[in-house]
């Protein structure tokens, strides 16, 4: 057996801390996907339209991106095992708050204070597992939290549903609440104190820098959603806010004593590179959930049940594949396994790009089956990556930075890729176009993925040059 093996065999995975924080993972994951299948059912009851409803669910996502970062950085200063009690307290409370809900407006602000928490158990527990796991089984403990969040995606619209054929939609938010309450209950017992003492004040927090990217992001956000009726403005105008805010955050942030996002994290190789791939990846991932559907309903001519049943299959392969792929991080190191990740992303985007245009569903299937281990893959190794090296009083920034960075990569996929498909298509109603014209929109669609993904894995190749450069010594004197 060799050194690596014998490593990896000896130091055990603390299951119990583990179990606690995958359960605030999927706590967080069903918190935004057990709402989607509730929104036909409250758009009745409140009647209220399509529009107003999806509020329900872009309320939790845009306060989780606007806070992700804040929620990390709290970790560092208070103690990462209290600000995640914090955190599941807080969504206790909302919870309930949406499961009593007057109205939709009341549903909205419940959601919107549910997202806070939900930024902190999605921040929180990788970098409690670089604290609390065995740095030589870091990449199983990523693996794990990966999969969890994959559960939490393919679980909850199916408990969404089950609950709405037994009751009404407030018992998804009981649910939800009862799942955080056991969460908090496991984390209390499982989880020790944090060792060091924690005097810090809400002034170390950086206020104004956080204020400035809380705007950036939500006309980010707004942005990429195609903006909001009630704000006069328009797309170009909240790219410009959008960058507007930027420029003046870079600037507070050089100049702050306890910056939220020092510029050396983003100027250092490892971590920029890690959130710009991480940003890139997610923008393709983001592709197969808005693209696809247009093409299985519009080419293949998939009823809507058939669709959902397609769809599923990258949930449940990433379900399955998030712990094998943790393992692989702790046996072949973080750089090899990202690498290859990437590399068997760009072939499964060309799968998906061609083979269901000559073997249907099937190729399909086929070529999901290939690309979600993929994902997997890359996001244990590059979060491992990431968070490897990094200092104690910088972990829960870094994990709040990559939360936010896949955000934005999902809120980019989701305007850039359908704005990609339209363009190709040549017309916004898929529904009117031959299915034809579909099919070469969708193949040259994730053609287009296939570069980007060429483009992150030059990116991780970069970066494992300069890590290896780094390690080399020095010529003798």
């Amino acid at each position: 057996m060799s050194p690596i093996a014998s490593d990896i065999t000896q130091a055990r995975l603390p299951l119990p801390i583990l179990i606690s924080l995958s359960a605030a993972t999927l706590t967080a994951s069903l918190g935004i996907s057990v709402a989607s299948v509730l929104l036909p059912a409250l758009s009745n009851v409140f009647s209220v339209s399509v529009s107003d409803v999806q509020w329900v669910v872009l309320a939790y996502l845009m306060s989780v991106t606007v806070t992700i970062v804040s929620a990390g950085r709290l970790g560092d200063l208070f103690g990462r095992r209290r600000v995640l009690l914090w955190g599941l307290s807080l969504f206790i409370l909302a919870s309930g708050l949406c499961a009593m809900a007057p109205s939709l407006g009341w549903l909205i602000l419940g959601r919107s204070v549910q997202g806070f928490g939900g930024a902190i158990l999605i921040a929180l527990p990788m970098s409690l597992a670089r604290d609390r796991i065995p740095a030589e089984r870091l990449g199983a403990a990523m693996g794990l939290i990966g999969t969890t969040s994959a559960v939490g995606t393919a679980l909850g619209p199916s408990l969404g549903g089950l609950l709405l054929s037994w009751g009404d939609w407030r018992m998804a938010f009981w649910l939800l609440a009862g799942i955080a309450v056991l969460t908090f209950l496991l984390s209390l017992s499982a989880l020790a104190r944090d060792e060091e003492g924690h005097k810090s004040s809400l002034k170390d927090l950086d206020l104004w820098g956080t204020l400035v990217l809380v705007v950036a992001l939500v006309a980010y956000a707004l942005a990429t959603s195609g903006g909001v009726a009630v704000l006069p403005l328009d797309m170009g105008a909240l790219v410009l806010l959008t960058l507007g805010a930027l420029a003046l955050f870079v600037f507070i942030e050089r100049s702050a004593t306890s910056p939220l996002v020092p510029m050396t994290l983003l100027m250092d190789r490892t971590t920029g590179i890690g959130f710009a791939m991480n940003w890139l990846v997610g923008t393709i991932m983001m592709s197969t959930l808005v693209v696809g559907p247009f093409f299985l309903a519009f080419s293949l001519g998939l009823n809507e049940a058939l669709i959902g049943l397609v769809l599923a299959v990258g949930p449940a392969v990433a379900a399955l594949a998030g712990i094998p792929a943790g393992w692989l991080v702790d046996r072949f190191g973080a750089d090899r396994v990202m690498i290859f990740g990437l590399l068997q992303t760009m072939i499964g985007l060309l799968c998906l790009a061609f083979l269901p245009l000559v073997f249907g569903v099937g190729g399909y299937v086929m070529a999901l089956i290939l690309l979600t281990p993929a994902f997997q893959m890359f996001l244990a190794a590059n979060n491992t990556s990431v968070l490897m090296d990094a200092p104690s009083d910088q972990r829960g920034r870094l994990s709040g930075l990559l939360g936010l960075s896949r955000n934005l990569g999902l809120m980019t996929g989701a305007s850039a890729m359908s704005s990609l498909f339209v363009i190709m298509l040549g017309t916004g109603d898929a529904a009117e176009a031959p299915a034809t014209d579909v099919a070469h929109a969708f193949s040259m669609t994730f053609s287009g993925a296939a570069i980007l993904a060429m483009i992150t894995l030059g990116l991780a190749a970069y970066g494992a040059m300069g890590k290896r450069s780094r390690a080399a010594p020095g010529p003798a004197s």
